[in-house]
């Protein structure tokens, strides 16, 4: 079974810090947002209306945290 995907409709003035921050609650996952959408990475600030994958973000946050925790 395929998992759903989320995705992110971006409004006038998003940036991708702004689109991390309202979709996982944090700004540090621009990264992984830029780099799940490679064809929009050379935007800066975006136009509404484009829709983003947004990855999920449980197994990064998994393997960033350090082994002890």
């Amino acid at each position: 079974m395929d998992k759903e995907v989320d995705i992110y409709t971006t409004v006038q003035g998003d940036m991708w810090d702004s689109i991390s921050f309202k979709v996982y609650g944090e700004d540090k996952y621009s990264k992984e947002l830029t780099r799940t959408n490679p064809k929009y990475s050379n935007i800066i600030i975006f136009s509404g209306g484009i829709d983003l994958i947004c990855p999920d973000i449980s197994n990064i946050d998994s393997s960033t945290t350090p082994p002890w925790r």
